[in-house]
């Protein structure tokens, strides 16, 4: 889940239904016998397109996989500045996370993104919702924020994409432009339909950000001012990136009472607006919803069967996290007014009138998953870290209010969305999810550093890669091994059109995960997230060692990676 686009800006300023496919356009393979700058020895591949694993070696030149040889090959003649023999161990792509949430760490932060990275990570995509790019004077205030965020102008997309890139990063680095970015540059935080002005500009925002390098529009429509935006004006801004390539990639306006419904919508938006469709962290929230799964999968299998272009992708936990403020109507946070909102005793008794309400127009997490499966992470100030890791039941009862105000107090106390974990989903339906051939993974979660911890997090940032690798792998079975490692890496690929990652193939960018098959596995949990995983020993991203046994070396060798549209 995504914070909703204002949190965003604070935080900023402060493959084709996954069947084995070659990625578009292969650069040209380049070969040799060395010298090589590295030798991955006696390794058991698992290539990315969803083949049978094979037993070979790997040898790397500067930024590429220069050869691909059948087992001891390589290590018995070439000439190497390195060679590692990962005998008994698994080599494979660097993972691919289609729903990173790291613009903040990667822009001004920690680019080092040691709990990303320590999973397999080599590239993060960004975008659901917002993107901290391109801004204006109604995305970014004047004065607001520092002076080198400043991504305005008709490149300023791409200026974002090269200031990470200046910054310093571990991982390669791109993403969806935000349809909530677009909506605001164009129109602010106002609620209503965009005029026909408005949508002229929309339009060329998104034009602009596909040359830039965009993968598509990614919207979050539970979120304002995502969810202001109507069906017809996410259909014109498809059909402004059909041109260039992009995909329509979206948190749907409903994952609880109106899920089918909101399926539904996306299909009509990728199908009117004339691009595929991606659905971010596909599921059912609220157990009233939960039998629903078959027919969500049966949604999308009957728009392919149509010739409808639909994909998922997920991350392996049966709890989301984001704010509390999704427990709020969306009306709340009209014209960046919901703090005072909130205290103002007739516009607050009218919020607490819509919250426990069972209904479908808006998206209310707290009534899906109830105040006991609420579950407070970080807060800031003093008085309210008593509160951290309890659940808004157990609040209540020490407050000694109901669930509402007591919600509602704490975020007008501390004047964030006041970051939160939703209990929201069933263990059966993740793994009917990791079956379905158009399934992908990411983690909706941020990188962080387990030496300076900030309060609690959801373990999905330290541990989904890790967790379906060993969990439903290894211990369950409910993948195969070269399934999972394609949904990671050459699936996301392709879907895309990334050309030269996700795949061991020679000519291919040097992003390479190596790890154990027989231990590898996720350590972070609700109560105690901030633990890397274990079992991952090298990541190679751009031929550079960004990992090796376990540990991060501090190498930022990252590059932007940028959709079919871009024009340098």
């Amino acid at each position: 889940m995504r914070r909703p686009f204002p949190a965003l800006l604070v935080s900023i300023a402060l493959l084709a239904a996954c069947q084995p496919a070659t990625p578009v356009s292969p650069p040209t393979p380049a070969t040799g016998d060395g010298p090589y700058d590295l030798i991955i020895a006696n390794g058991r591949l698992v290539d990315g397109t969803g083949s049978a694993w094979f037993y070979g070696d790997v040898a790397v030149r500067g930024d590429r996989i220069a050869r691909i040889a059948p087992r001891g090959v390589l290590s018995r003649g070439a000439r190497s500045t390195r060679v590692i023999d990962a005998r008994g161990l698994v080599v494979a792509p660097g993972f691919i996370d289609i729903q990173g949430q790291s613009d903040g760490e990667l822009t001004i932060g920690d680019g080092r993104v040691v709990s990303k990275v320590t999973q397999g990570i080599t590239t993060e995509i960004m975008g659901e919702g917002g993107s901290p790019a391109p801004t204006n004077l109604k995305t970014h205030p004047r004065g607001a924020g520092r002076a080198d965020l400043d991504f305005s102008g008709e490149r300023g997309f791409d200026a974002w994409l090269r200031a990470m890139e200046r910054h310093g990063v571990s991982e390669n680095v791109g993403s969806f432009l935000g349809a909530g970015t677009v909506r605001v540059y164009a129109k602010g935080e106002a609620r209503g339909p965009a005029t026909a002005a408005e949508l002229d500009t929309m339009r060329a925002v998104v034009r602009r950000a596909m040359r830039d390098g965009a993968f598509g529009v990614g919207s979050a429509l539970i979120y304002p001012p995502g969810n202001f935006a109507s069906t017809e004006e996410l259909i014109e801004i498809a059909k402004a990136m059909a041109p260039f390539g992009g995909v329509y990639i979206t948190h749907m306006r409903s994952e609880g009472n109106a899920w089918l419904e909101a399926i539904d919508e996306a299909i009509r938006i990728g199908q009117d607006g004339g691009v595929p469709v991606e659905i971010f962290h596909l599921k059912a929230g609220g157990k009233r919803n939960w039998e629903k799964t078959p027919l969500a999968f049966a949604k999308i299998d009957s728009a392919r069967a149509t010739g409808l272009d639909v994909q998922a992708n997920m991350y392996a936990y049966t709890a989301g996290a984001t704010g509390l403020t999704a427990c709020l109507p969306p009306w709340a946070s009209a014209d960046g007014k919901l703090f005072e909102n909130i205290v103002n005793p007739e516009i607050r008794a009218r919020i607490s009138g819509e919250m426990d309400r069972v209904q479908s127009e808006w998206e209310n997490l707290c009534e899906l998953g109830g105040p006991e499966g609420v579950l407070f992470l970080q807060l800031e100030k003093p008085d309210n870290q008593r509160f951290a890791g309890k659940r808004l039941s157990d609040v209540a009862a020490m407050t000694g209010k109901n669930w509402k105000e007591a919600a509602m107090d704490l975020i007008a106390s501390e004047r964030s969305r006041v970051e939160t974990v939703f209990f929201l989903m069933s263990e059966e339906n993740v793994r009917a999810k990791l079956r379905q051939p158009w399934m992908k993974f990411g983690t909706d979660a941020k990188g962080h550093d387990p030496e300076r911890p900030e309060g609690l997090t959801h373990p999905r940032g330290y541990g989904n890669y890790p967790r379906i690798l060993g969990k439903y792998v290894r211990e369950e079975k409910v993948l195969t091994l070269e399934e999972a490692i394609h949904k990671m890496t050459g699936a996301v690929a392709t879907r895309l059109s990334i050309a030269d990652r996700g795949l061991l193939r020679p000519g291919f960018y040097a992003d390479i995960t190596i790890f154990d098959p027989a231990t590898v596995a996720d350590r972070a949990t609700f109560e105690r997230p901030h633990q890397l995983s274990v079992g991952i020993k090298w990541v190679f991203v751009n031929g550079v060692a960004v990992v090796v046994d376990g540990a991060h070396t501090g190498a930022k060798p990252g590059r932007a990676v940028r959709g079919p549209g871009y024009l340098p």
